[in-house]
């Protein structure tokens, strides 16, 4: 049989009722190749166990990063971003009223004015209404 054929030959003598450690069966239950192969596949798995610990580290500090970060933006009383944009849509609307009252306002001291200024014409240059 070629070298690749292991693994069959293994799940073979395991079919038969033969023990793991006969069969060449590891305690995963993954057949275990023969020769100089096997170096390298116990490297390789080696390798990809220690890829999923790294990534196992990786998420582990940064959540710790994350609520560290979270720890210190809280002592510094630092705004949200949420609450941010809440009070600055709530300027943005009070400018808007603030102009439109400014013009009403404006509107309504020209007409104070024109009026002031008829009543005067009226009544003569400067004397009161009630004293003729």
């Amino acid at each position: 049989m070629r070298q690749g054929h292991g693994a069959v030959k293994a799940m073979y003598r395991l079919a038969k009722g033969l023990p793991r450690h006969y069969v060449g069966m590891d305690q995963r239950g993954t057949a275990m190749s023969n020769g100089p192969n096997r170096i390298l596949d116990e490297f390789a798995r080696l390798m990809t166990d220690a890829a999923g610990a790294a990534q196992g580290v990786r998420r582990e500090v940064e959540t710790a990063f994350k609520a560290q970060a979270e720890r210190v933006l809280n002592s510094m009383d630092v705004v949200q971003r949420e609450e941010f944009e809440a009070v600055r849509e709530m300027a943005v609307k009070a400018r808007a009223e603030n102009k439109t009252l400014a013009a009403r306002i404006d509107a309504l001291e020209a007409r104070i004015a024109e009026l002031g200024a008829g009543n005067e014409s009226s009544t003569g240059a400067g004397t009161p209404a009630g004293k003729k």
